[in-house]
């Protein structure tokens, strides 16, 4: 199993996740951040991190968020380590409760 970045961290891309990532899966992209589930050792650290919760446990991925594994999977091989925190975008916190946002996910 592995974790999985969802919806929530688009347009906010907080960073408090890698910080405490052990392994370093963490990939980042222009307004959103992905775990590579070939690195991620399930230690669930970055789970309590991130404060719009969008990480989840694979097998607990809300049902409205599944097609999210998959997406974390394909940019996790295209996208760049992140290894260390960064300030958040500067418009996330007004960002942080919106829903239905894939379509403002930038590649």
């Amino acid at each position: 199993m592995t974790y999985v970045v969802t919806e929530s961290c688009i347009k906010c891309k907080y960073t408090d996740c890698v910080d405490v990532c052990p392994v370093d899966c963490f990939r980042e992209g222009p307004n959103f951040l992905v775990i590579d589930p070939d690195e991620c050792i399930d230690c669930t650290l970055c789970v309590a991190e991130c404060p719009v919760e969008a990480i989840y446990a694979e097998d607990d991925v809300p049902e409205n968020q599944r097609g999210f594994i998959a997406l974390n999977e394909e940019l996790s091989k295209i996208w760049k380590p992140i290894i260390e925190k960064k300030d958040a975008l500067s418009d996330a916190d007004d960002w942080a409760k919106v829903t239905d946002k894939l379509d403002k996910l930038e590649r």
